[in-house]
């Protein structure tokens, strides 16, 4: 593929615990919650800190979205 033909992706961003809650607007207990069930995207360790990849959150709430926007 040629150079000019890809499409340029937005740099990878981690999100904080705090960040992640406010965003989805959920408590803490029900975000570990989803994470166990396999609802929602699973954090990346980094040695003693959790964080979340900015993308997969967004992919998540855009399929929620979709997801209504179907059974509507």
């Amino acid at each position: 593929m040629a150079e000019h033909d890809q499409t340029p992706q937005a740099p990878l961003r981690f999100l904080r615990l705090p960040e992640v809650l406010d965003r989805v607007g959920v408590s803490k207990s029900t975000l570990y919650a989803w994470i166990r069930a396999g609802l929602f995207p699973k954090p990346v360790p980094l040695g003693t800190l959790s964080v979340w990849v900015e993308s997969e959150i967004e992919d998540w709430m855009a399929a929620r979205i979709e997801q209504r926007d179907k059974a509507a």
